[in-house]
């Protein structure tokens, strides 16, 4: 799968976040077919119709810019009341513009959540996708990958679950198959 790039977004600002843990050691685990970045969402402001277009801050240009350069996404988020956090969601809707042609449309995606709970973040996985296919991403048709009392199954920042980690890697070395390979220079 060499020549792939894979931008990754954590949906959690927390210095000991699990979602930032499970990503980070999903893209180190792929660190030798992929090439793979982290885009920090911290950095954006809160999304303003009249900063769009021309006028957009550069976090959002650097936001859109790393989109266009990436062949496909993936989304690692916490659930926070039900559903993903506000700064996730954020990110979405500057990315998400102009509507039906913005740099999310047929980006081939995956979402994996993270809960300290039992249910895994289903709720939040189940309204992030139903926000991506608004945006005309391409969500791959898998099961939902939900770690579960994920404080448990992280240790030292790293996803340290056996199971876990076959699943969600099985879920990514899948959306990079929809993906074709980039040539080699």
């Amino acid at each position: 799968m060499p020549g792939r790039r894979l931008l990754g977004f954590s949906g959690s600002l927390r210095r000991a976040s699990y979602s930032t843990a499970v990503l980070r050691t999903l893209l180190d685990e792929l660190k030798d077919e992929i090439e793979a970045s982290v885009f920090d969402i911290a950095s954006l402001p809160h999304y303003n119709a009249d900063l769009d277009g021309d006028a957009a801050p550069e976090p959002v240009r650097a936001l859109k810019a790393a989109i266009t350069a990436a062949d496909a996404l993936l989304f690692v988020t916490p659930e926070y009341n039900y559903g993903p956090p506000g700064v996730l969601k954020n990110a979405i809707d500057w990315a998400s513009r102009p509507g039906y042609k913005s740099v999310l449309k047929d980006k081939p995606t995956l979402i994996i959540s993270t809960s300290a709970g039992f249910v895994g973040g289903a709720r939040a996985t189940q309204q992030l996708k139903t926000t991506l296919l608004a945006t005309l991403c391409r969500v791959l048709p898998w099961p939902e990958v939900l770690i579960a009392n994920a404080g448990g199954k992280i240790t030292g920042g790293k996803f340290t679950d056996p199971d876990g980690l076959k699943l969600s890697l099985e879920a990514l070395r899948a959306l990079l198959a929809e993906v074709p390979a980039r040539p080699t220079t």
